[in-house]
């Protein structure tokens, strides 16, 4: 028991590390992914569940639970099996489990080609590139709606795909962060509001936002913490909004890092959104009276403010676990 704990255990040095190769490398492009491997289990499982008629509540709660299970048990074995080759090999080993969990850097590098091609003046190419990112028509977007879009997916991406990620490694160590990707991935693949999936995709959509409850909460803080060093941005407007205008999206929590981002920019996010040629949402986030994103620069120091922000949530994770080690 006590080599499957020190197998699976949280380590500081293997956060730094993984933190690092994400922000250098980006997500790692392999055959043998772990969320790829998720994403076809989950995919498997489904088919199996409704060619035996589990496809409401139940199945999808089925889905969960043995897709938790079974990934937990063979990282499990992966890392024993490892470590009886010794401590470099098992260190290395879960250093790429973690590092390949991460998903941070990447969306930096999917954010800024959109802005390389408005900069060129391709609103087709920052088009095309917005929508790896959002689902919402992007033929009728200007060149603000293609730079507000990218702030919400940043925004949006800072808890959902990173500090997460970090919040349940730290807590929970392997099995934590493998149980918050399967969450994840079954949001995805199944969490839609359709009739296909409104009742089988329940549990994955449901327990998403309860993983992401605190960490998009701790979001919040984080981007207004980190506009204290940020020049032309406000610690107070992004507290401020987050905390009255978190409830004005649809997810309990994506409109906390929205609107603390916008606040904090001294910009409006949203605007009218399209979806399957219907209007979807017209609202907006921030202050009333600040402009809506427009330039190069709004979206210059919202990376500024989610990197800080992701780098400090990595950071106090580190220091955590090295304080609390035995």
């Amino acid at each position: 028991m006590e080599g499957l704990t020190g197998a699976l255990g949280a380590r500081p040095d293997v956060l730094a590390a993984a933190v690092l190769l994400d922000l250098l490398l980006g997500d790692p492009v392999y055959r043998l992914h772990p969320v790829r491997l998720m994403g076809a289990s989950l995919t498997a499982l489904e088919n199996g569940l409704r060619r035996i008629g589990a496809d409401g509540y139940g199945g999808g709660i089925v889905l969960f639970v043995v897709l938790a299970v079974f990934w937990i048990v063979v990282i499990a074995f992966v890392q024993l099996g490892v470590a009886a080759l010794g401590a470099w090999p098992a260190w290395l080993s879960h250093l790429f489990i973690v590092y390949s969990l991460l998903a941070f850097g990447d969306l930096f590098r999917h954010v800024w080609r959109v802005e390389r091609a408005l900069e060129r003046h391709d609103l087709a190419a920052a088009r095309a590139a917005i929508g790896w990112l959002v689902g919402r028509d992007t033929d009728r977007m200007d060149e603000g709606a293609c730079r507000r879009a990218a702030i919400e997916s940043m925004s949006e991406g800072l808890p959902d795909g990173y500090v997460s990620a970090i919040f349940w490694y730290a807590l929970l160590g392997l099995p934590g962060l493998i149980v918050f990707k399967v969450v994840s991935t079954m949001d995805s693949m199944v969490g839609y509001k359709t009739p296909r999936y409104l009742r089988f995709g329940w549990c994955g959509a449901r327990l998403d936002d309860a993983m992401n409850f605190i960490p998009a909460r701790l979001s919040w803080l984080l981007i207004a913490l980190s506009a204290v060093v940020v020049p032309q941005t406000s610690p107070a407007k992004a507290l401020a909004m987050g905390y009255r205008q978190a409830g004005l999206l649809p997810s309990p929590n994506s409109g906390w890092p929205e609107a603390a981002i916008a606040g904090a920019i001294r910009r409006r996010l949203v605007g009218p959104i399209w979806r399957g040629g219907q209007l979807v949402t017209d609202i907006w986030i921030g202050d009333s009276s600040d402009p809506p994103v427009s330039e190069r620069a709004d979206l210059a120091r919202a990376t500024a403010l989610i990197v800080i922000a992701g780098l400090t949530a990595a950071a106090l994770a580190i220091a955590a676990l090295f304080y609390l080690q035995p």
